[in-house]
């Protein structure tokens, strides 16, 4: 067992390689899960959509549960489970009283472990992910977010949708859905995760417990592609929308890069969730030129890409492409000021604190942590890196990233 005394996590790693974080918490809700690095970039072309899928079927039945006792086991204690599916990863997990973690797991592990795959429930979640593909496509503010990374990501298979298509998704088979998990639940690619107020000796031994034994090895487990040869590129699609929606970008750091904590500071300060954020206060404040603008920063185990956002009446599109080129140009001319980075950093800190004080995403951001960097750390620690950050190096980073040129534009119009 190791331990960060500062952080106060707790981690054990299993013979198998799974991998076992513990946070200890006050709160008199416990979050218990597994996190699983398979994701849609694991897929072959042929079975997109296939992570995500899944995610939906492990919850249709176990060799020894119906998919309704695997609702009743967390609902009937007042529970919640849940689960999601991204690019990289696939996370199972329920918030319920510290009492009830035990129960938890070992759902988790007879659904991760022991899935039934029956054919009857799964023709069934195929419609039910028809329709989530199809209330996707209503919602431009997210689809272009996977239009963009198609653009960005050519060629590779992060460039594919998580949700998969109608036309991948009608050939699954349960036989395929088995042949996928062998190949990407490496146990050495998970992670249990729990934060709650019980001692980690209890923790480890309920861990223990339920998932000692895994039928998956990693004998044949998929290898990830990096993308390469990456060139900018542009696109217009018509969505027939009232609004424009545009997003440009380009690629940034992966995650466990030495800049990667810069470049998380320097994109609230562009255009973060703060309504003060440059790109807000220009645009939208100063400007009047649209609702939302926003940027991001998305870094990935092996690459990474920043993007800005924002959605505006057509005649207003050319302007407002404008004036994010033009305060990108400011960005990256001259270090902030020592006032301007004190007050950047004074504002996140009051921002991690209030997000560490939802303790879903907590969980799940400690299990992401570990992983992929083995180790996790607490908001204050992270702070902490970041205020050693000097003006000079902010800047050398925010020229890396942001002058980049011509950048990857996509266009709903």
């Amino acid at each position: 067992m190791t331990k960060n005394k500062e952080e106060n996590f707790n981690f054990w790693a299993f013979p198998s390689g799974i991998r076992l974080v513990h946070c200890p918490t006050l709160s008199h809700i416990a979050y218990t899960g597994i996190m699983v690095g398979a994701g849609s970039r694991d897929e072959e072309p042929a079975e997109n959509g296939m992570a995500h899928f899944i995610e939906h079927a492990l919850f249709k039945g176990t060799t020894s549960r119906s998919a309704k006792q695997i609702i009743n086991h967390i609902e009937n204690v007042g529970g919640e489970i849940n689960a999601y599916t991204t690019k990289e990863e696939t996370a199972f997990y329920a918030a319920t009283l510290p009492e009830h973690i035990g129960r938890t797991m070992q759902l988790l592990a007879d659904m991760v472990f022991h899935p039934a795959f029956p054919k009857d429930e799964l023709l069934k979640e195929r419609q039910v992910i028809y329709d989530e593909i199809e209330s996707y496509n209503d919602s431009p503010s997210e689809l272009i977010y996977d239009d963009f990374e198609n653009l960005l990501f050519d060629g590779n298979a992060l460039a594919r949708p998580v949700l998969g298509t109608p036309r991948t998704l009608r050939y699954f088979t349960p036989d395929k859905a088995r042949r996928f998990v062998t190949e990407t639940y490496a146990p050495d690619r998970m992670v249990i995760f729990v934060l709650a107020p019980l001692p980690f000796a209890k923790i480890k031994a309920l861990a223990e417990k339920y998932f000692a034994d895994t039928p998956y090895n990693n004998t044949h487990v998929r290898t990830r592609i990096t993308p390469a040869n990456f060139a900018p590129a542009t696109a217009s699609f018509h969505r027939h929308t009232h609004q424009t929606h545009v997003m440009l970008g380009g690629l940034a750091y992966p995650l466990g890069h030495e800049r990667q904590l810069a470049l998380y500071l320097l994109n609230n300060i562009l255009g973060g969730g703060a309504m003060n954020s440059r790109l807000n206060m220009r645009i939208r404040e100063q400007k009047g030129l649209v609702y939302t603008v926003e940027s991001q920063y998305t870094p990935l185990s092996d690459t990474g890409y920043w993007s800005i956002y924002f959605a505006s009446d057509p005649e207003n599109r050319e302007q407002c492409i404008d004036l994010i080129h033009d305060e990108l140009r400011r960005f990256c001319a001259k270090p902030l000021s020592s006032a301007a980075l004190h007050r950047a950093l004074t504002q996140l800190r009051g921002q991690m604190a209030v997000a560490a004080e939802n303790k879903e995403n907590m969980s799940l951001a400690m299990a992401k942590q570990v992983l992929y960097n083995g180790q996790a750390a607490t908001w204050q620690s992270t702070l902490r890196q970041m205020e050693a950050f000097s003006p000079a190096f902010l800047l050398d980073t925010a020229r890396q990233v942001f002058t980049s040129s011509p950048l990857t534009l996509l266009q709903y119009l």
